[in-house]
């Protein structure tokens, strides 16, 4: 089988703030196949990249990201908590990339200007005072950039994925030409022996899951699914997913990971 894909979660998150510029470009010249994101939907309509429900681990701010404008939200700061954004010297001011908010737009454009093929995970974040409009905001923004309808024969340039059985499945309805990824953390007990739900042909399992299921993967692949799992950093993990035969890795740590890969 082909060499898995590897993701860069949240961008180069190991060493750069989580879902800024900053991180999805290193990762970029790292060499990445494809880039991780997480959106929200602000209270005035746009679709940022957050995490968390909720600002205070990732920013200077406290609250809800979906109570927010998303003027209110480009005012803070969401990189000055990582470590990797102190300067080396102490006095280099960083640029914007490195503590901005990032919206879903700014990461689209980055991604089409790479040069390259690149593939992205867009993950929408659930449950959320917007329920499907998420979905809505996500497929009606894909439309304008060219990327809802791919055809058969083109790269695959966007996937969207939740642990929402529901979202995915707006997903199918909105753009059922996109592919799509329902995530596991567990094993739902409806979901029969390597079979997927809504038409959905990859599962997105963590590797917690992989580890303690093992025979999880072989029956998504010889049921014709994809496999790609998160969040993969330890050496160890990585050694369990190549021997599974995953088709991608979702990874705070690209350049470590394709290293390891050989790339």
């Amino acid at each position: 089988m082909d060499a898995p894909l590897v993701f860069a979660h949240r961008g180069s998150s190991h060493d750069l703030p989580e879902h800024t510029l900053a991180a999805y470009l290193r990762a970029l010249d790292e060499g990445a196949d494809g880039l991780e994101c997480d959106v929200r939907l602000t209270r005035d309509g746009h679709l940022v990249c957050v995490h968390d429900r909720r600002l205070d681990r990732t920013s200077n701010g406290q609250g809800l990201v979906s109570a927010r404008t998303l003027a209110e939200l480009e005012a803070l700061d969401f990189g000055s908590w990582h470590p990797g954004c102190a300067p080396a010297d102490g006095d280099e001011v960083l640029d914007e990339s490195h503590t901005r908010l990032l919206t879903l737009e700014r990461l689209l454009d980055a991604v089409l200007a790479a040069g390259r093929p690149v593939r992205l995970l867009i993950e929408t974040k659930h449950p959320s005072r917007h329920g499907g409009n998420v979905e809505r905001r996500l497929v009606a923004m894909l439309r304008r950039y060219g990327l809802a309808e791919p055809k058969p024969d083109d790269p695959v340039r966007v996937t969207v994925m939740s642990f929402s059985p529901l979202a995915v499945r707006r997903i199918r309805g909105l753009a059922p030409a996109l592919p799509t990824v329902l995530l596991l953390d567990v094993l739902p007990r409806w979901i029969r022996p390597g079979r997927l739900p809504f038409g959905t042909r990859i599962a997105g399992p963590g590797v917690a899951l992989v580890r303690a299921r093992p025979q999880l993967v072989p029956a998504l692949r010889a049921a014709g699914n994809q496999v790609f799992v998160w969040t993969v950093n330890e050496p160890a993990d990585l050694d369990l997913v190549l021997a599974a035969g995953v088709d991608g890795i979702i990874t705070d740590r690209p350049a470590h990971t394709l290293a390891s890969l050989g790339r």
